[in-house]
Parts: C-alpha cells; structure tokens; sequence
C-alpha cells in the first residue's frame, strides 16, 4: 500500500469516527425526547399551579374535618357520660349543657366542612387530570433514557474499536506525513486530508481554481498538496 493509499485510509477511518460520535449525539430518540422534555415541562407548570390553588383549600379541609372528627368524639363520650352516669342533678346539667354546645359546634363544622369538600373536589380533580395526561409521558420518558443509554453504549464500543484500528492506520504513515495530517486535522477537525470530486475539495466543499487543479494533477507521486481554503491535503 502506497502513502497515497494510507493517507486514504486514515482519513477514512476519521470520517467513520466522526460519523459514529455524530450519530451517538443525534440519535432520533434524543430528538423525540427533547420534544417529550417540553410537553412533560408544561404539564409541571400546570401541575404546579393546579397544585397552589388546590394545597390551601385540601388543607383547610382536613383541618375542617379533624374538627368534626374531634367533636363527634367528644358528643359521643358525653352521650354516653349522660346515659351511665350516677352524678347528681347539677352535674348531669353541666354534662347536657356541654353536649349541646358540642353539638351545635359539630353542626356548624361539619356545614364548614362541606363547603369546603364542594371547593375542594374540582381542585383534586384538576390535579389528577394533569397527572392522567402526563403519565403516558413519563413512561415514555423512561423508555427514551434507557433506549438512549442502550444506543450509546453500543456506539461507545463502536467508537472505541474505530480508534483502535485507526491507530495502525496512523502508524503507516511516515512521521512527517502523519504530522502534517494531524497538524491540519487539530485546525480544522475531522480529517486532515480531503478528496477532490469534480474540482472541489469535498472537505470545505470549495472548488479549486484552474490553476490549482493542474497544480494538484501536476504534482510528484508521495506529495501532497493543501487545499488553498481548508489546508487539507488532497487526494485523488
């Protein structure tokens, strides 16, 4: 294999290199989760408020209900006092006294209470519809990640192996060649060396000028002209 045949193959070998980290990094699920990410981002915005209008009223209303609770003990336990009780005429007056003031309280709580469950329901129905709706999102979510992850890693193995064999490629080349290569490649990346293809350097997709192209033809066997543009150099 000549130099002109190795050079090929190293710069082969980098675009194959950069087309596998390309298509790691630009996978059709990335673009679909990005998308999922958006909407999934939107349906927390409306989760949120749904949430700040519904925390306060849910709060409330559980206050409203432990107080029925407690009072509904609390009438229970002086229902019972009353009917088992041995006390005198004076104390089970303070007892009946009491239980009706509980009771009037319970009455009025448990109006409160009501109220409070008739505000509360549409607010704990929003949030679940919310949630309804994300949910498939989020399942989606998870499957993107690990398809992603899944893909990736094989592409890695892919890009490790790549590298490995480009590293004999490397080594076929004279120092100096393989200088002036990776010297061009570190400016302008990818490749250090380009084809032409119908009068243009397929690298920076520039053509080359009359001259140059007879300069090019010209040239001596194992020499290699840099594209006036880009500085990678031109194979045929």
């Amino acid at each position: 294999m000549d130099e002109t045949e190795q050079l090929r193959a190293l710069m082969e070998a980098d675009r194959w290199i950069d087309r596998v980290s390309s298509q790691r990094e630009h996978l059709p699920e990335m673009v679909e989760l990005a998308k999922l990410e958006v909407e999934l981002r939107g349906f927390a915005a409306g989760l949120q408020g749904a949430k700040a209008a519904q925390t306060p009223v849910r709060g409330a209303y559980e206050a409203a209900q432990h107080d029925t609770e407690r009072l509904a003990t609390r009438a229970r336990d002086l229902e019972k006092r009353l009917t088992s009780s041995t006390a005198n005429a004076r104390e089970l007056a303070a007892i009946h006294k009491e239980l009706e003031h509980v009771r009037e309280l319970l009455s009025s709580g448990e109006d409160v209470e009501l109220g409070l469950l008739i505000d509360v329901e549409p607010l704990d129905e929003a949030v679940n519809v919310i949630k309804a709706h994300a949910q498939p999102g989020l399942v989606r979510r998870g499957e993107l990640q690990a398809t992603i992850a899944g893909l990736q890693t094989t592409l890695d193995e892919e890009i490790t192996s790549l590298r490995t064999a480009r590293v004999s490629r490397a080594d076929a080349l004279s120092p100096a060649l393989l200088a002036r290569y990776q010297g061009v490649m570190s400016r302008v990346g990818v490749t250090g060396a380009a084809l032409v293809e119908a009068g243009r350097c397929d690298g920076c997709r520039i053509g080359l000028s009359p001259l140059d192209v007879d300069r090019w033809k010209a040239q001596a066997p194992g020499t290699f002209m840099a594209c006036p543009e880009c500085g990678r150099l031109l194979l045929p």
